[in-house]
């Protein structure tokens, strides 16, 4: 976090530079806002400063109208789209539609489903669940390359519901059942 000082100096100034990197908060009106804020400055004994917005919020303060913090450079607002997608891809890649819905993920981020399909048409060029198959699957790749596990184990750990539902789409990606693909396990011997 940047010193008071600094904070200050840069909120007087209306430094672009210091926009989305603190966020100001006026114990006078319970109002913070971003350090370009056009709005008449406020005395420096009745500020504060917060790293992010959320920070501010806790604190029980709330968006100024003029400025509207939530659109401040590195904000979900800001980055458009891009940073739904984003998160979204995280979520998936964390597994959340090995077990959940598209409406659930679209849920969590906010939006609707034909919203995030939308979205995902322009950006990734796939649907949610195309990409959550496309993780299972990577995973599930991993674990026969770099494991003995047994197939069984292997397709619960990737995500997928049920054996045969891993056997139907691993050979469909890859023409062959997912046991030929697992590299034989060299046996160390003794020379001597």
């Amino acid at each position: 976090m940047l010193t008071f000082d600094t904070c200050n100096a840069a909120r007087l100034r209306r430094d672009p530079a210091y926009d989305g990197l603190f966020f100001t908060a006026v114990r006078t009106t319970m109002i913070y806002c971003r350090p370009v804020c056009p709005v008449k400055q406020p005395l420096t004994r009745n500020v504060g400063f917060y790293p992010t917005a959320a920070a501010a919020e806790q604190a029980g303060y709330r968006p100024c109208l003029r400025c509207r913090p939530e659109t401040a450079p590195f904000s979900p607002a800001w980055n458009g789209t891009q940073a739904t997608v984003s998160r979204a891809l995280c979520l998936i890649e964390e597994g959340a539609l090995d077990s959940g819905r598209v409406d659930d993920l679209a849920m969590r981020l906010g939006v609707g489903p034909r919203h995030l399909s939308r979205l995902f048409a322009r950006h990734v060029g796939a649907t949610p669940g195309q990409v959550a198959r496309t993780v299972r699957l990577q995973r599930a790749k991993r674990l026969l390359d770099e494991s003995d596990l047994p197939i069984t184990q292997v397709a619960f750990q990737a995500g997928f519901g049920s054996v045969r539902r891993f056997n139907q789409v691993f050979s469909q990606l890859y023409g062959r059942p997912p046991s030929s693909v697992r590299r034989p396990r060299r046996e160390w011997r003794d020379v001597g």
